[in-house]
């Protein structure tokens, strides 16, 4: 691995680390470029999926504060190519609010596939292929 992949996963880890934490707004932030694209594929949640630019991310994050309790992101895999980043996670979040028939308190769960392109140690592009458990 070369030291930009290093450095590379090295900011992956640490962008999951503080979605653990509930970084919201400049915490946040700090992890994107200005002119950052999500995608997040159909699943559950968001049957039509969804394209986010930076505003969008950053207010998804304060309403998922206001959803969940706690989350946890395990890391089950990684490939790192350059400036691309693919990482496999067990995600599991407790619930603040009941959601369809997990009541508020509950675990959701979702493995998921999580592809990040970094530009100058930033994230620049994120696609999201979220599959959760049966709720």
């Amino acid at each position: 691995m070369t030291a930009l992949e290093q450095t590379n996963l090295d900011a992956a880890f640490a962008y999951l680390r503080a979605l653990e934490q509930g970084a919201t707004g400049d915490a946040l932030a700090a992890f994107f470029t200005a002119d950052v694209i999500q995608e997040e594929f159909p699943n559950r949640l968001t049957p039509n999926g969804a394209r986010r630019d930076l505003a969008a991310l950053l207010e998804g994050a304060l309403r998922g504060q206001a959803v969940t309790t706690s989350q946890r992101y395990e890391v089950l895999g990684t490939m790192v190519q350059g400036d691309r980043v693919a990482l496999e996670i067990q995600w599991r979040a407790i619930m603040a609010i009941p959601i369809g028939t997990l009541p508020a308190g509950a675990e959701m769960a979702a493995r998921f596939a999580v592809f990040l392109k970094y530009r100058d140690g930033k994230i620049t592009r994120q696609r999201n292929y979220d599959c959760f458990d049966p709720w």
